[in-house]
């Protein structure tokens, strides 16, 4: 099998060094071409190694953005697929992962056409567990990385599935199903949320997910933009993150989530396996009697027009169209626009005074409600007045993006 690696990087250098003998090591007969995005490095020298290696390695490619701005991991895996890989087949990877023995034997096994294959990951103990991972602490730095408890566990162990239905990277996919959907969505740049909306519209066209049993990565998940001080250990030997996750990545949290519910009208939702939930999409118009400037910026998100009875809504228009690649002018009305619901299959009517938080829990999930429902007309629930004109959904123009 002929595949191309596809690792972005910024100031990761020992861990992508790391990341890169072990796919070096553990390849087997088949081909690899390794591809490096190096984001804007200016602490570690990864930028100076990436030259190194291409002199080296004939199979080790590697572009550099020269910043000042980071691009992140949304734009440079598009990148990196569309214009440097030259195989048919291509794995998402992290730079902090560990290619275990077999593991392309794996997904050359189950890698058929229309199928997206995600290697079993291993970790330390430093996140939540979860039925499609395994936990077993064998390191948190390369310099003390215990390759032979990693691989006595691999021998020992017999996996009761062979194959699971989740995706998560890493995540071996071919190219022409990558592009046919137009790659990830760029509103999502510079990260966050970009991989549950890139599984969901792979999902809707028709893709199928394999977790493999049958090969692994040891991901030590401590590094990134995330968690930039990375993790310790206690004097006990047990691992934690050293702090909290940094503003910068809260910050675009936030905005990822806010553009992700404007897109698809409902959180980020998978089952226990990662299998992408996709409810349907519908086209919902909110109005607001007794608006409050933080009532528009709690709900405006939920819907694709808000009618407001609230003079100060240019202001927030103002400062959250600097946040939002999405048109306010067509997302936000008066109350008293002359042609404000032409357009609403979905009509929720709220009260502002006795919105409450309730209330709120039934907007997060409405798609499920109208579901539900299955009906045209009217009914109350909660302090909510909704009427159903029309049950048409739009989550498969989702689908495609062109960035």
């Amino acid at each position: 099998m002929k595949i191309s690696f596809i690792q972005p990087s910024r100031n990761n250098l020992k861990y992508l060094k790391w990341s890169y003998d072990s796919i070096r090591k553990n390849q087997g007969n088949h081909e690899v071409e390794i591809c490096v995005a190096d984001d804007f490095s200016d602490k570690d020298g990864t930028w100076e190694w990436c030259k190194e290696m291409m002199e080296k390695d004939s199979l080790f490619k590697a572009i550099r953005n020269e910043g000042p701005t980071r691009l992140g991991h949304t734009i440079l895996y598009d990148r990196l697929v569309n214009e440097v890989a030259t195989n048919d087949i291509c794995m998402i990877y992290h730079a902090d992962m560990y290619l275990c023995p077999d593991a392309l034997d794996a997904i050359e096994e189950e890698l058929k056409e229309k199928t997206i294959v995600s290697l079993t990951r291993i970790e330390p103990p430093l996140h939540p567990d979860g039925p499609e991972k395994v936990l077993l602490d064998c390191g948190i730095e390369p310099e003390e990385f215990n390759e032979q408890k990693l691989l006595d566990y691999l021998n020992e162990t017999v996996p009761m599935d062979s194959v699971t239905e989740g995706i998560f990277a890493p995540w071996a996919f071919w190219k022409k199903d990558f592009q046919e959907i137009g790659g990830h969505d760029a509103i999502f740049a510079p990260q966050s949320k970009e991989d549950t909306d890139i599984f969901n519209r792979f999902y809707l066209n028709g893709i199928k997910f394999i977790q493999t049993w049958h090969g692994y990565v040891y991901h030590m998940t401590c590094r990134g933009s995330r968690f930039a001080d990375g993790a310790a250990r206690n004097p006990n030997g047990e691992v934690f993150m050293k702090n909290r996750e940094t503003d910068e990545w809260l910050k675009q949290n936030q905005k990822s989530t806010r553009e992700f519910i404007r897109k698809w009208g409902h959180f980020c939702k998978h089952d226990a396996l990662m299998k992408p939930i996709v409810p349907p999409k519908y086209n919902v118009g909110i109005r607001v009697e007794n608006c409050t400037p933080q009532l528009l910026e709690a709900l405006e998100p939920w819907s694709d027009r808000i009618y407001v009875d609230l003079e100060e809504f240019v202001l927030y228009q103002m400062e959250e169209e600097k946040k939002t690649s999405f048109d306010l002018n067509k997302r936000l009305h008066s109350l008293t626009d002359e042609d404000r619901y032409d357009y609403d299959d979905i009509i929720v009517e709220i009260n502002g005074i006795s919105f409450n938080q309730q209330d709120f829990q039934l907007i997060n999930n409405l798609s499920e409600i109208i579901q539900d429902s299955g009906e045209i007309g009217e009914f109350e629930l909660g302090n909510l007045k909704i009427t159903i004109n029309s049950l048409d959904t739009y989550e498969r123009n989702l689908i495609k993006v062109t960035n």
